[in-house]
Order: C-alpha cells, then structure tokens, then sequence
C-alpha cells in the first residue's frame, strides 16, 4: 500500500500560481522561433550576413596577418563567437569562399556547378580578400556586444559600406518564415548605388554564377509572388549532337544529367547518350537519336528536364529586430544611404584625429620654441609644474578650437629632451601643414558628401570590377507547349465499332504515333465530336468516323462534312475548325435533331478543300441524280455552325473526285527578335507568306548562312542574327565582312546555291577574328562608310551593286578600301521607283526654276507597298 503524502500548507496557492503545460508550451515556442528568425536563419539588412557567417569574418579578421589560414584553424577560432559547432560553421565558410567575393581560397573548395564537395577543413586554406579588408571592418564604426560566454566581444552587425547581401545572395529557413534573395551582378549593383546617390530610380536583375539564359518579366523586385525561369545554354554542335555549356542556377551537371536521362527513359525526349565533358568550363554532350530535330529536342529539354527550372524568390530581411518584406531595389537604396552614412561618419573621425594632431602639434611647437618648459625647473610639485605650463599657453588659447585640458598639459610634460633639442620649425610647419591640407579635403568631402560616395564606389569598381562582368544573359523565353515537343512515345490505337481509343489496344487498328500527353479528337457517325486526354484504354463512343491527335488552336486543321439533318432530311455541308473545346464534352456538329448522321467527312491538315460526286437515290424526284460539289464553294465556320442546304433530296453515297488544294493562302510568318523564334501572332518583324516548300534563310554574324524550314518550333540564336527572311534563290545578297587575317574589310555578292536545311555554310574567310559586318538583299543596296584618310576622317556612300558582280558563294570578294575604315552602315533601302512619261516631267519642269533641286517622290497611302517618284 503507497504511503500518502501530505500536501504542503499553501497547497491552494501554489495550484492558482501553476502555469499550464500548453502555455509554456507556448511561450517556449514563439521564444525558438525568435531565436531562428533573429540568430540563424535571415540575415539583417546592415550587413546582409546571418550571425555565423559575420563570425566567421569577425574571427578571420582577428586572425588575420596576410597569410592562408587552415580552415579547421578558422572553425576553432569562430567557436569562440559560435556556440552551434564545428559542422555548421564550416559548411558556411565553404559556402562564403565558393562566391568568390569575401574569401579567397587555397585547396580543394569544390564545385558549386557539378556539385562536387570541398575537402576536409584540414587540407583547406582560406584568407580575407583585399575587397573583404577594404569594405567589412572598421572598429571605430563598428558596434560591440558581448559574445555567448561574455569572455569576448563580437560586432552586432559589420559596419559594410557595398550592397554585400544583394551581391552575395542569401537562403534560410526559419520557424514559419523563409528567405530567398538572389545573388546580384558586382558591376550592376555598383552602377546602381551610384544612379541611387543621383536620385534615379534603379531596376537590377540577379546574375549567377553558373551563368544560363533568365527571364525576368515576373521578377516582382524579388518580392514574394515573383518567379523567374533559368535556362541552361543549350548550342547545337551539329545534327546529331548538342551541347549544354551552362547549367541553370539551383542545378548541377550531375542532376541535370540524371534529369535527362529520366525524361528520356519516360520517352519524352529521345537520345542515344549523354557524355559530361565538364573540366574547367562545362560541357555535357547529348547525342541525339536519328530522325531527331535538334530544334524540337532543345525545346522538350526545356520542358521535360532540369534545362530550365523556375526559382521563385522572397526578400526578407532583419530590420530593428524585426523580420521586412522588402523589394531588392528598396535594399540597394538601404545599402546605399547606410555607405554613405558610414562614409560620412569616418570622416567625421578623420576629421577629428586630424584637429586633435594639428592641436598637439601646435601645443608642442608653443612649448618648444616659446621655452616653456624653463619655466618649469623651479617648480616643486607636479601641480606647480602643470600650473606653470598651463600659464605659458595662456596667451595663445584663444586660437586653439577646445579647451586645452590636463590630459594635454601632462603630454607635453612627456616630450623627451632628446626631441626638444632636436626641434626643427620648418619640419613642424610642413607636417602641420599636411595636416591643414588633409584636414581642408576632409572637409570637403563632408560638404560634397554624395559626390565623395560616387568616388567611392567608383574607385571600388575600378579596382575589382575587372573579371565580374554579368554571367547570366537576360532573355524573354516563349512558351513551350509540352504536347507539341515531346517525342512521340506512344502509338494511337482505335476501335472504331466498340469506340474505344487508347495505346494499349495494340490488337486494333493503328492511327498514328503520339505522345502521353497529348489529347485525342473523335467525330462519331451521330456527327458528335469528343476531345479527350489519351488513356490506355478509353471509350469515346461507337461507330467512330475520324480519330487523330487535337492541337488547341490549330488554324490550319479544317473538317469538311455534309451530314444528314434527322428533322428536315436535308443533306447539309459545312466546312469547320476545332479551335478549342472543354475536355470529355460532347458537341454536336450537326443541328443536333434525332436521326442526324454523318455522311462524309474528310480532316485537312492543311485546309485542302477536295471536289466530291453526291448520288442521290433513285426514288428522289430531282431531275439530276448526280452532281459534284466543290468544298471550296463555301466558308470556313465555326463549329457550331449548321452550315448550308447541299441537296433536299436523299443521298445514296459520296465519293471523292477530285484532291483539294488549300484554300486558307499562305502562312504569314513573323520573326521575334526577342525570342529568336517564329511566330504567326504577329510579334517583330513579317519575313513573308509561306506555302508547302518555301525556307527561310538566315544569315549570321559569324558569317554563315542556313536554310530551314519556317516550322514554329525553329529556334535562332537571336544576338547574331544579322538577316533573316524568305529565301528567294533568284536573289542576290550583297555583304561586307572583316577578314582576320588582312586586317581589311571585304565586299562580295552572290546567290545561295546550296539546298541543304539546317546546315550552316560560311562565306567569309575562316580566320577566328573574322566577322560579318553588312548584308543585304536589296537590288541595290547602299553603305556609308567612315574612312581615315590622311588622319582625317571621311564619310564615303558605295553602291554595292556597284562595286562587284555577282561570284560564287565561296569568293573571296574585293576590298573595299584602301584606307581604315572606321564604321559602316547599311543605309535604308530605296524601293524601286516608277519612271513617268515625257510628256509629264515636261510639264513639270516648266513649273520649277533653273537650278532648282526638289524631292520629287509622291508617297502613296501608308497601306500601299510601292512608292512613286522621279528618278
């Protein structure tokens, strides 16, 4: 039996005075989170560094004698400032030495780009960077608190004048909270401080060091809600083989190599093999499956692999203890006004080390050379002597900026006799004096203070900017539709009784190849259509009359169909498009009355209008039972149109006659400068109206030209494109280029004679410096050049077609001057003008003057394409 225990006398207080375990409990965990918020995880604006990282430094800078110290050195001396282990802080040592910016290393530091990890912190070495020295520390700026054990001081942030956290870029994780701000450009963020001191608004956009291609249209100034996309440099080596030479931020050659190789097994994209070259630069080959376009392939990368990936950032950051959602450029406007705060303050102490040695000075040479320290020797007591030295300086007091206190008087007290009898004036007037002129510049600067901060960051981006130019290109990406590039890894089956559709019915009928993630069309004989997502197995109705994969949007696919209408028992013809529908959703294409049904319907790729011979039955009472009907007699509508009345009278069947011809024209196509895409939504500039067989030829700075075809999913690398239209072969281009080798620019014309597509064929000489400068297709194509004649320069206008006749693709070509060209500039071109008769330009010369000179061109309306004038 347990012994009872007695309950002490204020048992009932002591129960009022209880706190509940749910409220400690709460009470402990807003403390924890605190704690993660404000000690580990968000860095604070002032130095845009998390507390073991300013640690880190802290302890590197005490260590520091311009020496490499080993890392596992390092980690010992920063535990005395640390109290959370070895581990964390020699993660984030490595972390802050491979930006590059603060730490500069020595050893195996790994790889940020292939994910390699750095060596053991005892094989490592790592010192302060000049430009850490230049713009992280200054004690007399800097404020202290006591470390965790009170046996040292550490600063409460470093006093950095540089947009250190913008630059660096920060990630942490905290209880309820996170941040993300991405690592900016060196250069830009200098730039930027110095537009921000100037009063002008800013806009920077993060740079990474891996490099890649980044849209930033949804940046957001790194707010919460913002995402940009990154994509890995992708370059085509030749037909068969590509090349990524960048990786996107976040990823490493091995993940992204391992992202590849998992589309490919899932059969969106489809490759032989991928080979990582990566040594100093990186390199991952891909080579590609025969029958593969490149194109195609660089787009289903994009979409299916970690080639591009979306990061989606959240600025927040410690300001007063308390964690702020702020804009990057509202940070860069903080960093800012802090240097140049933190400027003015240093020379504020400048200013007063420079007073109080000017001060000194003056006292020491009024001591010296007015004798005072005679007066002195027949003093008996250290307050005489004081009294007495204090009495000589009395007449000169009123020019001195304090008052001179007892501190003052005993230094002078300390001047040794060996420096009084050594006393030279003129030496003391010339250091006072460089006193006075550095005393007279810090002031200055104190009253120019926003052009001294300007200097400032210059003189920082003079002296490090070099080798910190942007990595990351700013591009606008196009959307890529993942159905229309990924590779075909499924075959469409149909069972067009049963109306099942799927690609594991491998016992029916074959449609076509297909994608898994593409959506399937059926029109029923009920005249019924259904789109669907593709399945295994899925049914979509009976009697199916047409199955195929549905592109939403595709202008070009037109349905001809002539129906029965069930209430009338009208033959109706119309001719459709399928442009966008609700998945699973049935739509009538007839007039949807009962004993409606399809009795001929035909899917035209490419909106073929065919001619079809109508039997009409024997018993009908029309006096022609057979007719033809030509489908480019009536409109294309839309779906849901009823269409027109072909015949009143029973149809026995239809046959086909006649193959149909497009009806829908050519196909405008546009070309994106941006993007270097193609486009028929009318984005940059029209290169033309294309039919079945027509290319484009593009021609690039580097010198070559290519044919392709004017397929949508073409890609070009737009900064050097130079020409790009619809290739004519009856028409001459007309270049100018560099030749590396002769130093001397060159000017050739000729026709393309070659048929190949997607083949890249250079033109100019093959020397590395060699570039094209100018190309044209114009008849009569015309160039200013800037010559250097007799150390004068000269404006010249040639006539290309002038020049040179017309050669082979492959000849060299004549030089086009004899002295340095300066600069060239292809000048717009000048349509082809319309002689009038004689007796007109008659009349009009009667009306002018002798010696007169006159435009004579007559524009027409801004629709038309020609332009009418005089020659």
């Amino acid at each position: 039996m347990s012994e009872e225990k007695e309950l002490p006398e204020n048992s009932d207080d002591a129960m009022q005075n209880a706190v509940p375990v749910t409220g400690m409990y709460k009470e402990w965990f807003l403390d924890y989170a605190s704690y993660v918020i404000l000690e580990r995880a968000v860095p604070a604006i002032e130095d845009g560094l998390k507390p073991v990282q300013r640690r880190i430094l802290h302890a590197m800078k005490e260590m520091d004698d311009g020496r490499f110290n080993k890392v596992a050195n390092i980690i010992g001396q920063s535990m005395q400032y640390h109290p959370h282990g070895d581990a964390s802080i020699g993660d984030a040592i490595v972390n802050l030495g491979q930006k590059e910016l603060l730490i500069e290393t020595q050893g195996n530091w790994g790889d940020v780009r292939t994910g390699d990890r750095a060596a053991a912190a005892r094989y490592i070495e790592a010192r302060l960077s000049k430009f850490a020295l230049e713009i992280l520390f200054n004690a007399q700026t800097t404020e202290w608190q006591v470390s965790y054990d009170g046996r040292k001081r550490e600063p409460v942030t470093l006093p950095v004048k540089f947009p250190l956290l913008l630059a660096q870029g920060v990630e942490g994780i905290a209880v309820g909270l996170s941040t993300k701000i991405l690592p900016h450009n060196f250069c830009e963020l200098i730039e930027a401080s110095i537009e921000v001191l100037k009063g002008n608004e800013t806009n920077i956009l993060p740079d990474f060091i891996t490099g890649g291609l980044a849209d930033f249209s949804e940046y957001n100034e790194g707010l919460r809600g913002g995402k940009i996309k990154v994509r890995a440099r992708i370059e085509e080596e030749d037909s068969k083989t590509l090349l990524i030479k960048e990786i996107p931020y976040g990823t490493t050659t091995d993940s992204l190599i391992e992202s590849i190789l998992k589309a490919n097994d899932k059969g969106k994209i489809k490759i032989k093999k991928v080979v990582d070259n990566t040594a100093k630069d990186v390199e991952i080959a891909i080579q590609l499956a025969s029958g593969t376009s490149p194109n195609v392939t660089i787009d289903a990368l994009y979409a299916f692999t970690d080639c591009e990936v979306s990061i989606s950032p959240n600025a927040c950051v410690i300001v007063k203890d308390t964690p702020v959602f702020l804009t990057v450029n509202d940070i860069l406007k903080y960093n800012t006004k802090q240097t140049k705060a933190l400027l003015k303050r240093e020379l504020e102490i400048r200013k007063g080390e420079l007073m109080e040695k000017l001060l000194f000075s003056s006292l020491e040479k009024i001591f010296i050379e007015n004798r005072i320290y005679r007066d002195i020797e027949e003093c008996t007591t250290w307050e005489e002597v004081l009294e007495a030295i204090d009495k000589g300086l009395d007449p000169y007091k009123p020019d001195f900026y304090r008052e001179i206190t007892t501190d003052d008087l005993v230094r002078l007290t300390e001047i040794k006799i060996k420096r009084i009898s050594k006393f030279d004036a003129f030496k003391a007037d010339e250091l006072m004096k460089k006193l006075q002129d550095e005393l007279k510049e810090v002031n200055h600067h104190l009253r120019h203070l926003t052009d001294y901060a300007i200097l400032y960051y210059q003189n920082l981006l003079a002296k490090y900017g070099k080798g910190r130019e942007r990595k990351t290109e700013i591009r606008e990406f196009d959307t890529i539709q993942a159905n229309v590039v990924a590779a075909n890894n499924a075959k469409l089956y149909v069972n067009r009784k049963d109306g099942f559709v799927g690609y594991a019915l491998k016992k029916e009928e074959f449609v076509s190849d297909c994608s898994d993630l593409d959506d399937i069309i059926v029109i029923r004989k009920d005249g019924v259509c259904m789109v669907s997502k593709i399945q295994e197995k899925n049914f979509m109705g009976k009697d199916i009359l047409y199955v195929g994969v549905f592109r939403k949007g595709d202008e070009r696919m037109v349905y001809n169909l002539i129906y029965l209408d069930g209430a009338t028992g009208r033959a109706m013809v119309k001719r459709f498009q399928v442009l966008a529908v609700t998945r699973d959703k049935e739509y009538p294409l007839t007039k949807g009355t009962k004993g409606s049904k399809v009795l001929y319907l035909t899917a035209n790729s490419n909106g073929e209008a065919e001619i079809v011979t109508v039997y009409l039955t024997q018993g009908a009472k029309a006096r022609v039972k057979v007719f033809d009907f030509d489908f480019a007699s009536i409109d294309i509508k839309g779906r849901g149109a009823g269409g027109n009345i072909m015949t009143r009278y029973p149809v026995r069947k239809i046959q086909l006659k006649m193959e149909g011809v497009s009806t829908l024209g050519g196909l405008d196509i546009y070309y994106d400068s941006v993007v270097g895409r193609l486009n028929t939504e009318e984005r940059g500039k029209k290169i033309g109206n294309f039919l079945g067989d027509d290319r484009v030829i593009v021609c690039y700075k580097s010198g070559d030209y290519e044919l392709t075809s004017f397929e949508l999913t073409n890609r070009y690398d737009a900064p050097n494109v130079l020409l790009i239209e619809k290739f004519d072969p009856d028409k001459v281009l007309s270049a100018i280029y560099f030749d590396g080798a002769s130093k001397s620019y060159y000017v050739k014309r000729f026709q393309v004679e070659t048929t190949t597509l997607n083949k890249k064929f250079n033109f100019i000489s093959d020397h590395r410096n060699s570039h094209l400068a100018v190309i044209s297709s114009e008849k009569q194509p015309q160039v200013k050049v800037l010559l250097m004649k007799n150390k004068q320069e000269e404006e010249m206008e040639y006539d290309l077609d002038m020049l040179i006749d017309v050669k082979g693709w492959r000849a060299v070509g004549n030089k086009l001057s004899t002295y340095e060209v300066k600069s060239i500039q292809l000048l717009e071109s000048v349509k082809d003008k319309k002689p009038v008769g004689k007796a007109e330009e008659q009349k009009d010369d009667e009306d002018l003057d002798v010696g007169t000179t006159i435009d004579l061109s007559v524009k027409k309306d801004e629709d038309d394409e020609e332009q009418l004038g005089l020659f």
